[in-house]
């Protein structure tokens, strides 16, 4: 059975380490709404983050940063994941990210990870991954 995860308002590294922790233990996940997950910190400070992370390296070699939502949160998942190793690689392609929700997922019960929920923020000052990728130049 999938576990359906609605990332409207989570914090990107919370979902994060809690959904690596659990698929690594063999759960399946779908997280919908990805454009939708805030990372915390000034605008400006987050966006000249994800620009350095994405412009390192070189076109031939990489390391490539992904610029789509729902393809930065599972770049992330898969950093807390030992994903050069079998049970890493299993547990990463138990997990599946969307931006929006998807028709087979309308309708069901998603459950809501309250470690990870923006209430626990200390700081007003957030960026949701949405304007992240924008700024990077996706187009989803």
């Amino acid at each position: 059975m999938v576990t359906i995860i609605d990332g409207d308002g989570l914090l990107l590294g919370r979902l994060a380490s809690l959904v690596a922790r659990r698929a690594l233990n063999g759960e399946t996940f779908a997280i919908v709404n990805a454009e939708k997950v805030i990372i915390s910190g000034s605008r400006a400070r987050v966006l000249h983050n994800y620009n350095h992370k994405r412009q390192r390296g070189s076109t031939e070699g990489g390391p490539y940063f992904p610029r789509r939502p729902d393809h930065i949160v599972k770049r992330t998942i898969r950093g807390m994941l030992p994903y050069k190793r079998e049970r890493g690689v299993e547990a990463f392609r138990r997990i599946k990210t969307y931006v929006g929700v998807p028709p087979e997922f309308l309708g069901q019960e998603m459950e809501i990870l309250e470690d990870a929920h923006m209430d626990r923020l200390n700081n007003a000052q957030f960026v949701t991954l949405g304007a992240v990728s924008t700024f990077l130049g996706a187009k989803y």
